[in-house]
């Protein structure tokens, strides 16, 4: 199980000693640390890529790219190779995720040039993943896209590329390299188990159907913003879950409210279809 805590570092005697901190630089020096590095001139110093648009990675002259992870590479030793025409919910959840959004490193051991990536996988974008399932229609004399019902194959592809990814990376010959099947390597999914443990862990809005005590969360979705914490550990931001959830309330639920007011359903996705 993960562990989802309420962290607060040094309680308020750290945030009076950081306040202290703050009140002895003066906005002045602050203004004039600015202007010395401008007068510098920017360390950023490359010549300018012109506008277009083709299937070409450009960088400036003297620069070069490389794609260290990409959807479906494989992150243990058992990790199958991505095969767009034989995705599996078993396959994905040993594979890089879908849609990076936050990005960070933790060094291990203090070190500049190997850490641990960790990557939020915030949505799916299911006509771009799975070949066949958008035809061209016409529509009051358009054409249009129109994406075909996912099967509950499609749809659990889509639950395991949700969530993060924790990947050790490691510099070598001045190049950055996945450390496959490293120890700390793993996949966060909408299915993985979480337990909770800050004051609403049991709360009864937390209580469901797959967990009446209310002290565990099954999975997590549209992780956008993040962050890595000073003492190491990982944090991740869910927004726009209204768009995971189908169907009605009954009338008079206690919910009601809350639900109107983030929009829900709003049904941007279908796994509603094969899942209560």
């Amino acid at each position: 199980e993960e562990n989802l805590r309420n962290n607060n570092a040094g309680g308020p005697s750290a945030c009076a000693g950081f306040s202290a901190i703050a009140a002895t630089v003066s906005p002045l020096a602050l203004v004039a640390a600015d202007e010395a590095r401008a007068a510098e001139g920017s360390a950023f110093k490359f010549d300018e890529l012109e506008a277009g648009i083709d299937d070409k990675h450009h960088v400036a002259p003297g620069y070069d790219a490389d794609v260290l992870l990409r959807w479906g590479d494989p992150l243990f030793a058992d990790s199958p190779a991505f095969d767009p025409l034989k995705q599996s919910a078993e396959a994905q959840a040993k594979q890089f995720g879908y849609n990076n959004d936050y990005v960070g490193y933790i060094p291990i051991d203090g070190s500049a040039e190997h850490g641990l990536l960790v990557v939020n996988h915030e949505y799916t974008n299911p006509h771009l993943m799975f070949p066949g399932i958008v035809s061209i229609v016409e529509k009051d004399g358009k054409k249009a896209a129109e994406v075909a019902p996912l099967s509950k194959e499609q749809v659990d592809v889509e639950m395991a590329a949700h969530g993060g990814t924790i990947v050790e990376i490691r510099k070598q010959g001045g190049k950055w390299q996945v450390v496959r099947d490293g120890k700390l390597n793993r996949r966060i999914m909408s299915t993985t188990e979480m337990a909770l443990s800050g004051p609403a862990a049991g709360h009864d809005r937390l209580k469901t159907n797959a967990d009446p005590s209310g002290a565990k969360v099954i999975g997590t979705l549209n992780n956008c913003a993040g962050g890595v914490t000073p003492w190491g550990t990982y944090v991740m931001a869910e927004e726009n879950i209204h768009g995971y959830f189908s169907g009605e309330l009954p009338e008079g639920h206690r919910e009601a409210a809350n639900y109107k007011r983030l929009g829900i359903p709003e049904g941007a996705y279908e796994w509603g279809a094969h899942y209560d």
